[in-house]
C-alpha cells in the first residue's frame, strides 16, 4: 500500500476512535482495539517473567462522618482529616446528606444521557477546553497516543445560572437533576474546604475559603462501558487533579486506585460515599 493510501486509512481509523468507546461498544465490539491496548507494565494486571502480578488487598481510606464534623466531635474529626491529607491525600466521607435521591437521580439521569444515540451526544463534542459543556473520550483525545476506555461529559457549573442554559436538554430532566446535584456538592465542597484549612492550620484559611466560594466548579461524569478485555486497558491514566479539591461519588464497583507508599492500590468502595481528593492547588498551600 502506498503512503498516499495509508494516510486516509489512518485518518478514518482515528475518526472512528474520536467518536468514543461507547460508540464502539454499541456497534458490537468483541476485542479491545490496538488503540486502547496499554504497554504491559501499565496495565491493571500484567505478566512479568511469566509471573502474574495481582493487585494487592484493597485499601480502606480514612473515614469521615460528615454529621460528626458538624457536631461536638469536630476537633477529633479535624485531626483525622489533617492526618488523612498528609498521609494519603484522600479520605472518604459518609453521612453527608446526599445518599438519597440527589445522588441516585444524578447517576440515573447520566446513564440515560450516555444511552442517547451518538448523534445526540455528539452535539456537545468540542476541542475547546473552556466550552461550558464538553463531551469527549479518553483522557486527552487530541494528544493521547493510547486511548483510555472512557467517555466523559464535563459541565461548568459556577455560576450556575450562567452555564445551565448550555447543559444538555436531553434527557428532559437532565438540567434540573444535575443542577440540584451541582448545588449540593458545591455546598459540601465549601464545608470540606473550611474543615481542611482549619485542620491543617493554614494561615489565612478563612480568607482562602471565601475566595474559593467564587472559584470554578466543574462536574465531570465518566462512562466506562463494559470492556471485553479489561486486562489490556485502563479507564484513566495515572494523574493528579489540578484543582483544589475533588469530590468523587462512589458506587459499588471497584476501580479507583491511588498511589500510596510508591504502589498503586485499589480503594475499597463504599457505595454512596464521596472520596475527597487533595488537588494540586491545595497541595502547594
Amino acid at each position: 500500500m502506498s503512503p498516499s493510501m495509508v494516510a486516509p486509512v489512518m485518518e478514518e481509523e482515528n475518526k472512528k476512535y474520536q467518536k468514543g468507546v461507547k460508540h464502539l461498544c454499541d456497534n458490537g465490539l468483541t476485542k479491545v482495539p490496538t488503540k486502547y491496548i496499554w504497554p504491559e507494565p501499565d496495565r491493571p494486571i500484567f505478566t512479568k517473567s511469566d509471573k502474574l502480578i495481582k493487585p494487592k488487598q484493597n485499601l480502606k481510606l480514612p473515614l469521615i462522618d460528615f454529621a460528626e464534623l458538624l457536631g461536638p466531635n469536630r476537633p477529633h474529626v479535624l485531626r483525622t482529616i489533617a492526618e488523612a491529607c498528609k498521609t494519603y491525600g484522600f479520605f472518604q466521607v459518609v453521612n453527608h446528606g446526599m445518599e438519597g435521591d440527589v445522588s441516585k437521580n444524578m447517576i440515573e439521569v447520566c446513564k440515560r444521557f450516555f444511552e442517547l444515540p451518538y448523534e445526540e451526544r455528539s452535539k456537545y463534542m468540542s476541542s475547546d477546553m473552556s466550552a461550558p459543556v464538553r463531551y469527549g473520550t479518553s483522557f486527552n483525545q487530541i494528544k493521547d497516543n493510547v486511548f483510555c476506555w472512557r467517555d466523559f461529559l464535563k459541565l461548568y457549573a459556577h455560576p450556575l445560572p450562567e452555564y445551565l442554559p448550555h447543559w444538555p436538554s436531553s434527557p428532559s430532566d437532565f438540567r434540573s437533576l444535575a443542577a440540584t446535584y451541582a448545588k449540593e456538592t458545591k455546598e459540601m465542597f465549601e464545608m470540606m474546604v473550611k474543615a481542611i484549612l482549619e485542620s491543617l492550620e493554614i494561615d489565612g484559611g478563612d480568607e482562602a475559603a471565601e475566595e474559593l466560594e467564587e472559584g470554578s466548579q466543574v462536574v465531570v461524569v465518566n462512562c466506562y462501558p463494559p470492556c471485553p478485555e479489561p486486562e489490556l486497558t485502563l479507564g484513566m491514566p495515572p494523574h493528579s487533579d489540578y484543582g483544589f479539591l475533588t469530590l468523587l461519588l462512589q458506587d459499588d464497583v471497584e476501580g479507583l486506585q491511588i498511589l500510596f507508599r510508591d504502589e498503586w492500590v485499589t480503594v475499597d468502595p463504599i457505595p454512596g460515599s464521596f472520596v475527597v481528593n487533595v488537588g494540586d492547588h491545595l497541595e502547594v498551600c
